[in-house]
């Protein structure tokens, strides 16, 4: 009988998350380098540069791949003959790793996690709890994947209940488009099929578990209904070209997964949820031998991949920028912005609204006249780091407050992750201001150009607090200008229509 031990198990978890936080499954690096090697959009090009640098940096660095370390998932399948040499519930071995993980000192990771989240949404500061699913199984050992999965591609999930006589990919085809760029592409779709609406969400998640392999399925040809549904998926949602960060191109998924399961003859239930480019899970299995630890990659297998300041970037010095320079950007110009920024999120937007309408006004630190805000929530910084991952987070959810911000306090621009919603693109054009968008899943080297940081303004929100930055050619790209112009809506358009037009070739 295999005796599993408490130490060994939260030892083994521990260690896989702090592996995953910074190293990416080499298959998925593979996948976006072919990717990259294929696009001819410079735009989604120069972000994949992005990515598969920031990728070797964290490997290199051991630190996040993504500012947002994500929330804890975990499936264990456990053998009946196991017997356990532990005080503790098997949830509260999971969540022991969990923390010690997250609160490790030499690779600190940012806490996500709210408690009450439909009222006080009160961090719990550890990254606890995790996600648990359990299955009792046949065998004497204790089968564990782990995945932290990002609140950007988690809060782009689809579920439907669809008739039996329905097309799955129209399904798909017509969907992804809805869910914007917030999910960083290129990454991955998950798909479960059947059972009953919990059991597809969570045959979707599963199958992000499994390896990046379509391209030896194509080779090979589909076996079963299960693999052609992916090949045809994989086809028709690059033919989008939706692209890298939306931006447009041709490669917006490196795979489909899809998972299955019997279900009742009046149903038909299907989920989606993506993987983003900050893609992270690890597999190991206790036999009772010890902890399994995880095997480092050798970096020799990371792409050698530069990122050069081509003709036209513009370099543009935040301190002293005008207005009436701002005028002259166009959607898709490359700039590299140096100088004093503000940081705020939605807990910081939503306090800056309060204090505002209150009367009592912002905080003396926080005048944004004239100035930009980035939205992020960074990782704390370790060692003679300036601060950690400082990746931007999803623009859309800050829409609400846009035009508000922008009547009552003189900001004059915005930098996050992704597109502006309908409301955000007409404050944007009301008020002249303009968006610009960092690549997501390039933290730790946007981390890079910050030079000095300080927290100006509501510390008790943690990573959510306003900071004031100090950046040196930070890169973004002029996602809407003062007209409300979005190249989230012309490049996607222009790369469709390219791909239709000149059949081309796609990942």
């Amino acid at each position: 009988m295999t005796v599993i031990r408490q130490d060994d198990f939260i030892d083994s978890m521990a260690d896989a998350l702090q592996f995953i936080s910074y190293y990416h499954p080499l298959d998925y690096i593979q996948a976006v380098h072919k990717a990259y090697e294929m696009e001819q959009n410079p735009a989604a090009k120069d972000a994949m540069a992005q990515i598969l640098i920031n990728s070797r940096m964290c490997a290199e660095g051991h630190r996040p791949i993504c500012q947002d370390t994500g929330i804890v998932t975990v499936f264990l399948k456990i053998g009946m003959s196991v017997q356990w040499d532990a005080r503790m519930s098997v949830a509260d071995m999971v969540n022991e790793g969990v923390r010690r993980a997250y609160l490790n000192p030499d690779n600190v990771l940012r806490a996500s996690i709210l408690e009450d989240p439909a009222g006080a949404r009160k961090n719990t500061k550890d990254n606890t709890p995790a996600v648990i699913h359990m299955e009792v199984v046949e065998g004497d050992t204790v089968d564990v994947q782990v995945a932290a999965k990002g609140g950007g591609s988690e809060n782009k999930s689809k579920l439907v209940m669809l008739n039996p006589s329905d097309s799955i990919v129209d399904w798909v085809v017509n969907t992804v488009p809805t869910m914007g760029a917030g999910w960083c592409p290129p990454g991955m779709l998950g798909i479960g099929i059947g059972g009953t609406a919990e059991k597809a969400a969570v045959l979707a998640k599963e199958s992000l578990m499994d390896p990046v392999d379509i391209q030896e399925l194509r080779e090979r040809g589909p076996a079963n209904r299960i693999e052609e549904l992916r090949l045809e998926i994989m086809d028709a949602v690059n033919k989008l070209g939706i692209g890298a960060q939306g931006l447009g191109g041709l490669t917006t998924v490196v795979d489909v997964k899809i998972k299955d399961y019997p279900t009742h003859a009046a149903s038909l239930p299907v989920a989606m949820i993506p993987n983003c480019a900050a893609t992270r899970h690890a597999h190991f299995v206790l036999d009772g031998s010890g902890p399994a630890l995880q095997t480092p990659p050798s970096l020799d297998d990371w792409p050698n991949i530069t990122w050069e300041v081509g003709e036209g970037v513009r370099r543009v010095d935040l301190d002293t920028v005008t207005r009436e320079e701002m005028a002259g950007w166009q959607p898709g110009d490359t700039l590299l912005l140096s100088g004093k920024m503000l940081t705020g999120r939605d807990a910081a937007h939503k306090k800056m609204k309060e204090l505002i309408e209150s009367g009592e006004g912002l905080p003396a630190d926080v005048d944004l006249k004239d100035r930009f805000i980035y939205y992020v929530g960074p990782v704390d910084p370790v060692r003679d780091e300036v601060m950690g991952p400082a990746g931007p987070t999803t623009a859309t959810r800050m829409d609400k407050f846009t035009d508000f911000i922008l009547e009552h306090t003189g900001l004059m621009g915005m930098i996050g992750k992704a597109e502006r919603g309908p409301t955000g693109l007409e404050a944007i054009k009301k008020h002249k201001a303009t968006y610009l968008m960092a690549v997501g899943g390039a933290a730790y080297l946007v981390s890079k150009a910050i030079t000095e940081a300080k927290v100006v303004a509501f510390p008790e929100l943690g990573m959510e607090a306003i900071y004031e930055f100090e950046v040196r050619d930070m890169p973004v790209t002029v996602a809407v200008d003062i007209n409300g112009e979005s190249v989230h809506r012309t490049g996607p358009a222009i790369w469709k229509a390219k791909i239709e037009e000149q059949a081309l070739e796609l990942i």
